[in-house]
């Protein structure tokens, strides 16, 4: 060791989505966390949209909170606008998303980070992954011991979770101009993935990249369509106060003929077209050059233009990501009406960046290659800020339990933290990525999910709160509110259960709701479970269920949708989780080790390969393999049985 070691249980390098929420949930479980960070002033900086949650990323966020991380609550105090997507389709796919003020949330999250216990930070660069050969058994393997970075000081520790987001490698493309670069205007990594790779664990290439910032007071405004966020009770998280910024509308305009052609125009430069870029792009968040070459002969593209804060002229131009040389996204905006005039401060870029295979990783995102090395976020192959999160969190709780120093005594060290399917879509994004890999950018979505019913974003905290308490990532005040929630849920159920409605006394203000008149006495929770009515139909009908919600202490409409949710949809829930106890039974049977695939002459070749590459824990986990077949499962299930 040099002059200047330092020790800890868990060091995380990177400061971004994943990083906070590792560093966070591996001091909070007790362990003695270092972060390494390049910049504490960008801590969880946005580098895209300053903008949290989505379609399956609202759900994401929703149980980051509920296993105790800080990414909803952060959000809520720095929202300038929010939003539940899809509340046109029914409660399994609703999305909370907000608008977030850039600078106030990088500076909510060092707070939070500063008022840590067990943590510090280290503003430095990583510049070697620190392995050692130990004897295990009967063999040699390699385990982590540490990190050097790029000033000589060497940090040593039971686990490393590497969290470098778009950093390694980074090369930045605007036109055939390249600069190497973690993102604009801040450096790249240039040696560490070298550290990891010379290991075994494989690296590739992706790309991503982010629009044009536009100065507001060049825009018109009156030409564009305005859309407001809603004002109602949603928060992400289930603690804390109402958004307390002022909330700012987003604007609504669209490209045209004129646009797509001086786009054309500048394609022969584009970096994805002319050979420059090679790696690959996110499929569901293209740039307005490849929208252009998918689909020729639409004649105009949707963009959003949203505020970056209370306190700035920035804005950001939803649905018009570009690496395009600047004078081409310049001129071809112009060409809109409503910013026909505009000032940018800075053009679209791409940026290509490494990742790492994730099928090399166990599901508590531990390398198989290297023990006590922990990945998270998009150096796994993953886009998004939520889905960084997902991981980090897991990833630094998985960390703490190897490194021993866990708050609650009832949790036995060297075991390991997962999410099933059924439990979370951070358990759907992480068994995507260890299981079937990926060959683009990972994005979550509610149609990746088969159990999105069991998984809404109404019941994050049912589903993970009372096992993150026993973990002591989350702590006492949300486990308290979840129980008074719980209680407060089941006694609405209950009542609805067993509160006897006559026809005569509602079949008049049902025919006026448009509702079949009843012919026999039923229960309320059988007009309830109707699709024409809720319960703010049924208060006046009922005004009993209104008394009842409404003596309730605080959240009441929160409450009030839960348990309306659990009567109207129990019919599915119970049939959906039916279906989901079948697969646990394929969960439980463990294959590591027991089979010489490449020799398994009962399935298929592809399936053999297949199965050699990932080497799946679990029967179920072999299931998901793309090219394993329901008769390789079975062959599979003959041969345990013999």
């Amino acid at each position: 060791m040099n002059d200047m070691t330092l020790e800890y249980d868990v060091i995380v390098i990177g400061g971004g989505h994943a990083g906070c929420e590792a560093a966070c949930a591996s001091a909070n479980m007790g362990a003695k966390t270092l972060l390494v960070t390049m910049d504490m002033n960008k801590i969880a900086q946005m580098s895209c949209n300053p903008a949290v949650g989505g379609i399956a990323k609202g759900q994401i966020v929703r149980e980051i909170d509920a296993l105790g991380g800080q990414m909803g609550l952060v959000t809520d105090a720095t929202a300038i606008q929010f939003r539940m997507l899809n509340r046109s389709k029914g409660p399994a796919v609703w999305s909370p998303r907000a608008q977030c003020d850039r600078g106030k949330f990088i500076w909510k999250w060092r707070s939070v980070l500063d008022e840590t216990a067990n943590l510090d930070i280290w503003q430095d660069q990583a510049d070697e992954l620190l392995v050692e050969s130990v004897a295990l058994s009967t063999q040699q393997t390699k385990r982590v011991v540490g990190v050097r970075t790029i000033w000589g000081c060497e940090l040593r520790a039971k686990a490393v979770i590497v969290t470098a987001g778009t950093f390694l490698n980074g090369l930045l493309h605007i036109g055939r101009k390249m600069i190497a670069g973690g993102r604009i205007a801040e450096p790249a990594v240039p040696h560490f993935t070298e550290s990891i790779t010379r290991h075994g664990i494989r690296s590739a290439r992706m790309k991503t990249g982010t629009p044009v910032r536009i100065d507001k007071r060049s825009v018109h405004f009156e030409d564009m369509e305005r859309q407001d966020g809603e004002n109602g009770y949603y928060k992400f998280s289930y603690l804390g106060e109402a958004r307390p910024l002022e909330q700012l509308p987003c604007w609504v305009c669209y490209t045209n003929e004129e646009v797509h052609e001086t786009l054309r125009g500048g394609l022969a430069d584009s970096p994805l077209y002319n050979g420059q870029i090679q790696s690959i792009g996110p499929r569901y968040c293209p740039s307005i050059e490849t929208k252009l070459v998918t689909f020729p002969d639409r004649p105009q593209h949707l963009l959003f233009l949203e505020p970056e804060g209370t306190e700035t002229n920035e804005m950001y131009l939803n649905g018009f990501s570009s690496s395009l040389p600047m004078e081409v996204q310049i001129a071809a905006l112009r060409k809109i009406p409503a910013l026909r005039d505009i000032r940018v401060y800075r053009p679209g870029y791409a940026i290509e960046y490494d990742f790492f295979d994730p099928t090399q990783l166990r599901h508590s995102l531990e390398s198989k290659v290297i023990g006590g090395l922990f990945l998270a976020g998009q150096v796994n192959g993953t886009t998004g800020y939520e889905e960084a999160g997902g991981q980090g969190t897991l990833a630094g709780i998985n960390a703490a339990l190897m490194a021993g120093s866990v708050c609650c005594d009832a949790i036995a060290t060297n075991t390991t933290f997962k999410l099933k399917r059924d439990e979370a879509y951070i358990g759907v994004l992480i068994d995507d990525l260890v299981t079937k890999g990926v060959d683009e950018p990972y994005r979550m979505f509610t149609s990746r999910a088969e159990y999105r019913i069991l998984l809404r974003q109404d019941d994050a905290d049912a589903r993970l709160t009372e096992r993150a308490y026993e973990l002591g990532i989350a702590k006492r005040d949300r486990y308290d509110w979840w129980l008074q929630k719980k209680a407060a849920i089941e006694g609405i159920e209950d009542f609805c259960r067993t509160t006897a409605i006559k026809p005569k006394t509602v079949n008049g203000a049902l025919e006026a709701l448009g509702s079949t008149p009843l012919v026999y006495g039923c229960k309320l929770e059988d007009l309830v479970a109707r699709p024409e009515l809720n319960f703010q139909k049924l208060y006046d009908i009922v005004p009993e269920l209104r008394e009842r919600i409404e003596a309730l202490p605080n959240r009441q409409e929160e409450i009030a949708e839960a348990a309306e949710i659990h009567i109207k949809y129990k019919g599915y829930i119970d049939r959906e989780r039916q279906v989901a106890e079948k697969m646990h039974r394929l969960e439980n049977i463990n294959i590591k080790g027991k089979f010489d695939y490449p020799n398994l002459s009962a399935i298929s070749t592809e399936a053999r390969q297949k199965l050699e590459k990932i080497q799946p824990e679990t029967l179920a986990q072999a299931s998901r393999i793309p090219g394993v077949s329901p008769s390789d499962i079975n062959a599979m299930l003959v041969l345990m049985g013999r």
